[in-house]
């Protein structure tokens, strides 16, 4: 594939940074709004690496919006989302418009809420690790005699607890949500991903893709109205494998960053293995062009 120019980090003059995270860089817009801009920036165990993914954000944007689409209030209106409907063009000088074009989102401004709301229909990664310790999944007791892999007999809730940009997530109960967010907002934010989890799911399917877990982020409006923010079923915040590939007992290739990831455990840094602490091993443009050719190929099979 042919790379295109890729943006590492955004600089945008004419509104007011709020904060840098792995992958966005979010603006002021007002008192109100926030202007979202997915940089080409990858991060792998919560470390961001050196080189970009080139239209990796672009790509981001474009099925987050997919899905925002699908499942809000113009489709099967699961969850109000936070989206303004506005151009993100428009709140910036015609000079940095190629800095925000088909890479950004326009979104309400909301109080995050500290939960990750991680949905598995699949024991996979850290998950399948844990399984194999003790039958359980973040407190979920689960049948044995599952391999890697197996799909669940039903989806399960396993949140997690947001850290700081270079920490890691921590994984807690229901029961621990419910004791930092209380028991109405905990319960929603848990039916609703499901919910959303289950209806993904099952369109993707229609595309030959298993979304085997996910994890999405939510808020609170000015009026205490429960929303769908941050991005919503990407590669970056999902585990995509091709159905066609999908043995139970196996990593299934994917479409996220599993390849990057893998590369990353078998690369030595100074003679040793790397210790996933900055700075990161430099990627070669061959796991830059294959990272990128996964990003692309799971858009293409979502909206062909």
């Amino acid at each position: 594939m042919t790379l295109v120019a890729a943006l590492h980090t955004s600089a945008l003059t004419s509104l007011t940074l709020l904060a840098r995270g792995k992958v966005r860089d979010n603006y002021a817009v007002g008192t109100d709004r926030i202007l979202m801009v997915a940089s080409d920036r990858i991060s792998a165990f919560d470390v961001i690496m050196g080189e970009p993914i080139p239209g990796k954000g672009v790509l981001l944007t474009q099925m987050a919006l997919f899905w925002f689409d699908k499942l809000g209030p113009q489709g099967l209106n699961l969850c109000p989302t936070h989206l303004t409907g506005e151009a993100p063009e428009s709140v910036v000088s015609a000079a940095e418009a190629a800095q925000v074009k088909g890479r950004s989102m326009l979104v309400k401004r909301l109080k995050p809420l500290p939960v990750e709301a991680v949905v598995r229909g699949y024991l996979a990664g850290s998950g399948w690790k844990e399984y194999q310790e003790n039958q359980a999944v973040c407190g979920v007791k689960l049948p044995a005699g599952l391999k890697n892999a197996s799909k669940l007999p039903e989806p399960i809730y396993t949140p997690a607890a947001k850290a700081a940009v270079g920490e890691h997530d921590e994984n807690i109960t229901f029961e621990k949500t419910v004791e930092m967010i209380g028991l109405d907002l905990a319960t929603r934010i848990k039916e609703i991903s499901i919910a959303i989890y289950k209806a993904a799911s099952a369109i993707a399917a229609e595309k030959g893709i298993l979304i085997a877990d996910t994890k999405f982020e939510f808020g609170l409006d000015a009026e205490g109205t429960l929303v769908l923010m941050d991005e919503v079923l990407t590669p970056d915040s999902s585990r995509y494998w091709p159905a066609e590939s999908y043995v139970e007992g196996e990593n299934p290739p994917s479409y996220d960053k599993q390849f990057l990831r893998d590369w990353l455990e078998s690369t030595q840094l100074n003679g040793k293995p790397w210790d996933k602490t900055p700075p990161a091993p430099r990627l070669p443009r061959e796991v830059i062009e294959k990272t990128a050719a996964k990003y692309e190929e799971a858009l293409q099979r979502l909206t062909r």
